[in-house]
């Protein structure tokens, strides 16, 4: 876990660096209005929405409102997975495109080994919720941090060659779906989800020989849990005994994870 960890942080870093050369300010609308950010952080205050078209993070402790939607445009990235900060967004994020986006970060006092350090401050942590739904369609990188999300995560198609994908620690009012990724690695542990966990076409290339598949690791599910279609397979990580809870049923290749 700790490798992936700062596979994920140096990749971010990189990343922004490199589209910061060609991005312009962030910009935003007087009086808390709808906030365009092209790069660069974006500051404490209340927005009616903010668009992401750029490489774009949050500073150490702010506090953001967003009364509306988050949307990360085609190839931009978002990141609150490296600062600590308290954000609440009234409706929905949605990624698209070939965009990164990363909410959340903990230190491991909280979560122990599954813990995402905040970089910016290892022993702080955010407060993130989503009150709609988390939505990723062909995104490059998705990472859920320990946060509450009131409605679905879904995350559609997309992947990267070298940016393990993480939705852990978080609580999901309703369902977490992932389907259709070819990516270096997806791991789905120690959520507490009110619906469903469907993972459905995933396929890994991590090159490490000791990686089993999509690692699917103590997650509380109160109805269904369904695996199909996931290559090489799948893990219910290195802690002997521990295994998922689910209300209802759990369908194909994690059957043996309940």
């Amino acid at each position: 876990m700790r490798n992936i960890r700062g596979k994920i942080l140096a990749i971010f870093a990189i990343t922004a660096g490199a589209l910061a050369l060609s991005s312009a300010p962030a910009l935003a609308a007087p009086g808390g209005g709808a906030y365009t950010c092209t790069g660069g952080e974006v500051p404490s205050g209340t927005y009616s929405s903010i668009m992401v078209t750029g490489p774009c993070s949050v500073a150490a402790g702010a506090t953001i409102t967003v009364k509306g939607n988050v949307t990360v445009t085609r190839g931009a990235m978002f990141d609150a997975q490296t600062a600590p900060a308290t954000i609440t967004i009234g409706h929905n994020v949605t990624a698209l495109k070939g965009s990164m986006l990363g909410l959340g970060c903990q230190p491991p006092e909280l979560v122990g080994n599954s813990a995402h350090p905040c970089a910016a401050d290892p022993a702080g942590h955010s407060t993130i919720t989503v009150k709609g739904n988390v939505t990723a369609t062909g995104a490059m990188a998705v990472l859920l941090n320990g946060i509450t999300v009131h409605g679905n995560v879904t995350a559609v198609g997309g992947g990267s060659d070298e940016i393990p994908w993480s939705i852990k620690n978080n609580v999901v009012d309703r369902n977490i779906t992932v389907t259709g990724q070819t990516t270096q690695w997806v791991g789905v542990m120690f959520n507490r989800v009110g619906g469903n966990v469907t993972l459905i076409g995933i396929t890994l290339h991590d090159p490490d020989p000791g990686a089993p598949g999509v690692y699917i690791v103590q997650n509380k599910i109160a109805h269904n849990l369904v695996c199909l279609g996931l290559e090489p397979g799948v893990s219910g990580g290195f802690v002997p005994g521990a295994v998922n809870v689910v209300g209802h049923k759990a369908v194909g290749q994690c059957t043996a994870l309940v």
